[in-house]
């Protein structure tokens, strides 16, 4: 469960967590839900613990607040702190009493200026917070420092452009409610923060001798020679997340591909030339003999900038859908929850609800679930070795 503020309420970086570990580690039954709350602070986080965390029951806990603690800076006092960090204690104690594992995040940057940011009141008191989680044994996640990083790359590329309205941006009007990649910056962060393995999966094969060298994360059968190209048969463990057609133009600001998404596949001793790849008969890429050599990543390559890539692609594309769908039916029940309190259609609603919800999740599993891919390199002309 994720448990914040109108950053958390807006699911962005949920969904993105969420997206992540049902592909990457289809084989566990992990269900996601929401907590976050437009406005909230930590203490009305600890107060609704009864009401919006426990019913669900769950054994993790990812906590985010702190901006709205201190007033968004109007209120940066000791007193306000000292309320934020009793309001941490109270989440930990609470959780601890029923077995719920706690994660407590830093608040998400704001559009401050970074190097002014890095020693303010926000970031010392969340600092303050993460050592409570420490020294309760509890996880801590330091989301800022980490956000911190992506905005210093985004400055640095704004200074090229002249027209500020062309200038990236993590933030809304306001600077600090999150936009797309303020969320993949903090979703990021956390997965980070909870450990996640950078590589999918690996194939390292020697054309020449026709052997799998090695395969790490999957498994690759029925490799032979064909025509003037090889094709193998690869079944992953886990698979790559996707970000849809413009995402990708993130990933210089959050490197994604190498810090998440390592799909890899090595091919060494080819003659000298150029090679399509395909999986599936779905194109991925053109590479040359030396590219392959050296390993190319393919989580995310296709010949179409309009479609998914390899089968793999079109896997978490169609699971994005699903996720998303699951919060819009979440968002339709607090707001019937919220406002249709007295109506005696609450409670059918709710367990249609409940069952369609169970739908969604088995079929997220369904589509996160990996195939066999049936990959093929043809060379297609000269090229660079």
């Amino acid at each position: 469960m994720f448990l914040g503020d109108s950053i958390t309420a807006a699911r962005t970086y949920g969904e993105i967590v969420e997206n992540y570990t049902l592909l990457r580690f289809p084989a566990r039954q992990v269900r996601f839900y929401n907590a976050g709350w437009g406005g909230d602070t930590a203490a009305g986080g600890a107060a609704r613990l009864e009401r919006d965390v426990f019913p669900r029951q769950p054994t993790v806990l990812i906590v985010a607040y702190g901006t709205n603690d201190i007033g968004w800076g109007r209120r940066a006092d000791e007193e306000h702190k000292q309320q934020y960090l009793a309001a941490i204690r109270a989440i930990i104690r609470d959780c601890q009493q029923r077995q719920v594992r706690v994660f407590v995040c830093s608040a998400a940057i704001t559009a401050e200026e970074p190097e002014k940011a890095e020693n303010g009141f926000l970031q010392r008191m969340c600092d303050d917070g993460l050592a409570l989680a420490r020294e309760l044994g509890e996880g801590a996640i330091d989301v800022q420092r980490s956000m911190r990083e992506v905005q210093r790359r985004v400055l640095r590329e704004n200074e090229r452009i002249g027209d500020a309205a062309r200038h990236t941006r993590l933030h809304a009007a306001d600077g600090v409610h999150l936009n797309e990649l303020g969320q993949l910056a903090m979703a990021v962060a956390i997965l980070k923060g909870l450990g996640a393995p950078a590589e999918v999966s690996a194939v390292e094969i020697d054309a020449a001798a026709e052997r799998v060298v090695q395969a790490t994360g999957c498994e690759v059968t029925e490799l032979r020679a064909a025509g003037n190209g090889l094709e193998f048969t690869r079944l992953d463990e886990g698979l790559p997340i996707n970000f849809g057609l413009f995402g990708a133009l993130n990933f210089r600001f959050v490197p994604v591909h190498n810090e998440l998404n390592q799909y890899l596949l090595t091919v060494r001793n080819l003659p000298a030339g150029r090679y399509e790849l395909t999986a599936d008969e779905r194109g991925i890429a053109t590479y040359t003999a030396g590219q392959l050599a050296r390993g190319v990543n393919i989580s995310s390559a296709t010949t179409n900038a309009w479609q998914p890539g390899g089968p793999w692609d079109a896997q978490a594309t169609s699971l994005r859908a699903l996720t998303e769908a699951r919060s819009r039916l979440a968002i339709a029940e607090l707001l019937w929850n919220a406002h249709l309190q007295g109506s005696p259609r609450r409670p059918p609603l709710a367990a249609d609800s409940a069952a369609i919800d169970a739908q969604l999740r088995q079929l997220q599993r369904q589509v996160a679930r990996p195939m066999p891919y049936r990959l093929r390199l043809k060379r297609t002309g000269d090229g660079e070795p």
